[in-house]
């Protein structure tokens, strides 16, 4: 008997389903249907490596090579799938998943087949292990916005265009408030969101992450922008809850230029 298995994968979206297939296949000898212990741990394992999650069903479909008459054939496919099939029960696979015990037969080779005809031969007598999957769930990647959704998702970055700051400033200016007044109506509608206030700064060396600001003359220019965002939403009735602040520095650029980098965004933390 051939000691080999090999993991065959491949994908397949139906057309109805999106159900994804994955295949392993076991090589038999000529008129064979028994099966080794190396092969029986490595289609068991095949079966137990897989997320359990996402199974659905098992399918198994047994074949053979175009020597032979048909009938013989047949029998003998059906006995290869029948062997895998009661290996993966004594192994502690749940018989209601494998829905499909098949023999196909033989498989036959058009007559311009002539290289490597032994070869051919040999991989069709087999038998096939189909895993049918359900799909993996959607990925969400968070996103860049510039105004407050309906639907969020945790990480979603809300950057305002006018809110933006003077060089050196932490106050904010006459646009930054009118669009953090736009804001703030949008996120008393949407009250289960959380976000955190990110302050960032400009036109520090590399060695120096954060900024001056020069009416504190202290090095927290960033916090100190986060906070003066943090403090406005409070004034226009956001509750504390909702909100963090911190300073990001210049570690954050845009790659706009100088200005678009004293800026303020904010990142949802609950949706």
């Amino acid at each position: 008997m051939l000691k080999v298995l090999r993991l065959l994968p491949f994908f397949i979206f139906a057309t109805l389903h999106a159900q994804e297939e994955v295949v392993q296949s076991v090589y038999f000898q000529s008129s064979k249907f028994s099966l080794d212990e190396k092969q029986a741990k490595e289609v068991v394992d095949f079966i137990k490596k897989t997320d359990s999650t996402r199974i659905e069903s098992i399918q198994i479909f047994g074949y053979t090579d175009d020597l032979g008459k048909e009938s013989y054939n047949r029998k003998l496919s059906t006995n290869r799938a029948n062997t895998i099939k009661d290996k993966l029960i004594q192994q502690g696979i749940k018989n209601k998943i494998i829905v499909t015990i098949e023999g196909k037969g033989r498989i036959l080779i058009d007559d311009d087949i002539v290289d490597n005809l032994p070869e051919v031969r040999s991989k069709n007598r087999r038998v096939d292990v189909v895993l049918n999957l359900k799909p993996l769930p959607a990925i969400e990647i968070p996103g860049f916005f510039t105004s407050v959704q309906k639907k969020h998702i945790i990480g979603d970055h809300i950057y305002l265009e006018n809110l933006l700051f003077e060089r050196g400033s932490s106050k904010l200016t006459f646009k930054s408030k009118t669009d953090l007044d736009k804001l703030a109506r949008l996120l008393a509608k949407y009250k289960n969101l959380e976000f955190e206030i990110q302050g960032h700064v400009c036109c520090t060396p590399p060695y120096q992450k954060e900024a001056i600001d020069r009416d504190t003359k202290k090095r927290q220019l960033s916090q100190n922008r986060a906070e003066s965002v943090y403090k406005y939403l409070i004034f226009k009735k956001i509750a504390k809850t909702r909100m963090t602040f911190k300073g990001y520095g210049n570690t954050v650029p845009l790659g706009k230029g100088q200005e678009y980098d004293r800026r303020v965004e904010l990142v949802i933390t609950k949706a």
